[in-house]
Formats: structure tokens, sequence, C-alpha cells
């Protein structure tokens, strides 16, 4: 249910469809495993925590289906019911650490309990694009600032390799430089930035990207005045704001046109295209992070399907072994 990876071979026994396939799953394995290798010499190993978004605060949550999305996909989140949720906010630092006016972009992680026992997670950020569009591309921009802060690149050198992915990289920098610190992780805007594909119950598929709409507004602060608050006030701010009134989100789903990529986290999708409101998100109480919390972009129920975004399809490798080593206490 939670895999579609059949869903690109042929029968095994058909030819050679499947063992191409299965060359590709360990490329993206190895490169997965490398990929965390160059994350964890950013800021060093921390052992026990995520290898990117390290420092996190959960709360329970309940999502409350509008219905408007029903007639588009079949998936049981969407549908009528209300669905329990764990919500994870974090920095976007690979130290726990960090304080959060350091680590500018924020996540919202949203796991979904479905009726059938299993889960399904929708993974937002502060930013709307990526900066990498494929996974070499990414490793190379790592690995890049990795050997440039070892003292093992010229600058110079190190220049060169980042002016060859400015195209890419260029809308997600000038994102990142416009952000201000937040009053709340409540009231941040959240893009899950890959494209997926809802699927109806006559099997038609349309392209769409999820959006999280704080209810109580997009509020920021100085520079100044954040920086004579707490290391974690996020944290503190959100445990008193859940005391009193729950903060709550709208999740809008953004219909894409023909011309739009499905295949390219670096590029934005035209300001004008359709949307629906799918439903209300409420957050509960703080809770403490759950053992073994996996929140895969990748997990996805039926009537929702993955686009071809390289990027989005290489976070399922990346997040396993990021949680294989950190379950292991690495």
């Amino acid at each position: 249910m939670f895999s579609d990876s059949e869903n690109h071979r042929s029968d095994p026994l058909s030819g050679s469809t499947a063992d191409s396939a299965d060359k590709h799953d360990q490329l993206y394995v190895t490169e997965a495993e490398e990929a965390v290798d160059e994350l964890e010499r950013v800021s060093g190993v921390h052992p026990g925590y995520r290898r990117a978004h390290a420092g996190g605060f959960c709360c329970r949550a309940s999502f409350l289906p509008s219905g408007k999305a029903a007639p588009f996909t079949t998936a049981p989140h969407l549908q009528d019911r209300e669905i329990k949720a764990i919500v994870r906010f974090s920095g976007s630092s690979t130290d726990p650490a960090l304080a959060d006016l350091l680590s500018p972009a924020k996540g919202m992680a949203v796991q979904f309990a479905l009726p059938d026992g299993e889960v399904t997670n929708m993974v937002g950020v502060t930013v709307p694009v990526f900066f990498a569009r494929t996974p070499s591309s990414f490793m190379d921009m790592l690995t890049t600032l990795n050997r440039t802060k070892a003292g093992k690149m010229p600058k110079s050198e190190a220049l060169r390799h980042f002016a060859r992915h400015f195209g890419e990289s260029r809308q997600s920098l000038l994102a990142l430089k416009r952000l201000k610190p937040p009053v709340s992780y409540a009231t941040n805007l959240y893009y899950c930035i890959h494209v997926y594909m809802l699927v109806d119950a006559e099997g038609r598929r349309r392209p769409v990207k999820f959006e999280w709409i704080p209810d109580l507004g997009v509020h920021t602060l100085s520079i100044h005045d954040a920086a004579a608050l707490p290391d974690d006030y996020l944290e503190k701010e959100l445990e008193l704001r859940m005391l009193s009134q729950p903060p709550s989100f709208k999740l809008n789903i953004v219909f894409g046109e023909e011309s739009d990529p499905t295949d390219d986290p670096t590029k934005r999708w035209p300001s004008d295209r359709a949307r629906i409101n799918a439903g209300r998100l409420v957050l509960l109480e703080p809770i403490a992070e759950p053992r073994g919390l996996l929140m895969d972009p990748t997990a996805v129920p039926e009537g929702i399907a993955l686009s071809d975004d390289p990027i989005l399809n290489f976070r399922r490798e990346t997040y396993a072994e990021s949680m294989k080593r950190r379950s292991g206490g690495h």
C-alpha cells in the first residue's frame, strides 16, 4: 500500500525491467548512505537525532477533512471523518542544540493515523522550493560545502561548483533570504514542496501540491527582538499558546496545470492555480516525541501517488538510512 516500487516493474518472469529497477533502487540506497554521511559532516554526529531538522517539538493534533478533496482522491484522511495526527515542528539545522534564531527555515511534519492502522505523512517547510533539482546536484552542493569548511577545497573552486548550480538554487536562496524569525511555529505558512498525484475512484491522476495556512496569520519578529528571546523560544511559546487557545492550520490543495513541472522541486507554480480547502488541523497538546517516529514523505496511501520528482523519490532511502543510524544510537 505504501510502496509504489512495484508500479514501475514488469512481471519478474518477463525480463530485464525488474532487473533494471532493482539496480536503480540499489543506486538510490548507495546515494542515500553517501548523503547521510555528508549531512553528518555538516555539524558532526549527534547520537539519537535526525540528520536534518534535528531539534524538534511534537504535539498531538486532530485533522477534520472538509470533504472537498473527496471527488479527487480516495485517500482516507481526505474524506469526511476526523483523523488523529502527530505534528513535529523543527528548525532545519543538523545540530539539535542550535538556537531557533540561527536556523532560518522551519519545518512542520504531520503524520496522519489512517483507519487501517497505517500512517501517511506531509512534510512542509517555510520556503516554497528546494535548492537542488536532483540527488546528484544535492550531493555536489553538500560535498562542496563540507570540503570547503574542512579546508580541502579552495574557495575559488567551491565558487565554481556553486555557480554551476545557481540556476536551480536561486529561488530557494532568495526565499531563504526573505525569511524573518517567526513569532510562533503556529504563525508560519508551510509548503510541502514536492508534487504528488491525487488519484480518484476512476483512476484519474491530478498533480497537486499541499500548503498549510495558519489560521492565526503569518507573523514575524525583527532580528533584534528575536535575539532577546531564549534559544528555544518557539517551543516555549507554542506550549503556552496551546494552554489558552489551540492553534490551527488550513490544508490547501493546489492543482497543477499541464504546463506546471512535476519533476522539479526548485520551480514554483504560478500563484493563480486553483486551490481547495481540504480540511483543518488543530494542535491539541504537547507530547514527547514518539520513539521511532519517521516522517517519510513518500509514505502515501491509496488515492495518492508519488510524482516523478527525483528528490522526492530519493527521500525514502535517505530517511530510512537516517532512522537506521539514530535507532542504533549513532
